[in-house]
């Protein structure tokens, strides 16, 4: 695997990241217009739908400075929150220097090597084996480790660890997954909201409620599309970054063999009982959510965030 310069990485990263703000509100204002059309042709009659392109057109012009509006207060929010999301989410809490200072001295030594200035260190009370860096900026940029990993890797296991998640800090890889989440999240709540509303509309009586239970099937179908383009989003988002985040943290170890032991060990027992969400998943040095078996594993495995963990290993073996 061939290393890519940090700030060659960093660009990158900020260019995704720019792309992502771009295409996420041309998102929004295509399946606006893809509501608007399907709608009007449903409650058109057949003669009248000469003028339907115009009239989706000013339907979306309409619609547009309303729904912008509310995606972009939820993507404010969300994304300047985003670390008490991601601590609810996994069950993260502040880890004192006073508790172990072991990690403390880990870390600060790599930060001294790199000229970076000290993350803050968090800790999941699980304990199997994981970790993750998350954060958008200096003051936020945070390491979080479980329990597991902290007890049951030797110091120069857990060193390779930290130093993957210092190349992700470095590399700016948590903050494109930041925005990527966000973007996720904004269409996991429009769908999940449309399901609620079909569900309340299948339940609900009323002379309208046939017509209203089409425009809700219409909304929920937009709705789900835009999830999976969203979701698309954060698989767009390389694999490789992964590889480059391994191969960061051999540069500052000078020892890649001792991530490889660390991946090995992580492997065994990877899941963290308090994740369930894949988008928070993405975050962690190997996905924690429980990988079944399945015909569709090879399908799968297109669209997955993290590379073969035996493939890590093998590349890190290979240095």
């Amino acid at each position: 695997m061939k290393y890519v310069g940090i700030q060659t990485q960093q660009r990158r990263n900020n260019l995704r990241s720019v792309v992502l703000l771009f295409f996420f509100p041309c998102l929004v204002i295509m399946l606006t217009f893809l509501f608007s059309f399907i709608f009007l042709f449903w409650e058109s009659m057949e003669g009248e739908r000469y003028g339907l392109l115009s009239n989706s057109f000013n339907m979306t012009k309409s619609l547009i400075p309303i729904i912008l509006t509310g995606v972009i207060i939820w993507f404010i929010v969300a994304y300047f929150s985003n670390i008490r999301i991601i601590n609810k989410a996994t069950s993260a809490k502040p880890l004192e220097r006073r508790e172990n200072k072991r990690v403390y001295n880990l870390v600060e030594n790599l930060c001294m090597t790199q000229g970076m200035r000290m993350p803050n260190i968090q800790v999941i009370e699980d304990y199997s084996l994981n970790a993750y860096a998350s954060g958008i900026n200096k003051k936020t940029y945070t390491i979080t480790l479980s329990r597991g990993i902290i007890e049951n890797l030797e110091d120069e296991e857990l060193e390779a660890v930290i130093a993957h998640e210092l190349s992700h800090i470095k590399n700016r890889d948590v903050r494109l997954l930041i925005v990527s989440i966000v973007f996720v999240g904004v269409f996991s709540m429009i769908a999940e909201m449309a399901i609620k509303m079909v569900r309340y509309s299948s339940f609900s009586g009323g002379k309208n409620n046939k017509s209203n239970g089409i425009i809700l099937l219409i909304a929920f179908a937009v709705a789900i599309l835009g999830y999976l383009f969203a979701s698309l989003m954060r698989f767009a988002i390389s694999r490789n970054r992964e590889y480059i985040a391994d191969a960061g943290a051999a540069e500052m170890t000078r020892n890649p063999l001792a991530l490889a032991g660390a991946l090995r060990k992580i492997s065994n027992n990877p899941a963290i009982e308090a994740v369930k969400r894949n988008d928070i998943a993405q975050l962690f040095i190997e996905h924690p959510l429980e990988k079944k078996k399945s015909l569709f594993n090879g399908l799968s495995s297109l669209f997955a965030t993290h590379p073969p963990i035996d493939k890590r290993i093998e590349v890190l073996e290979g240095f």
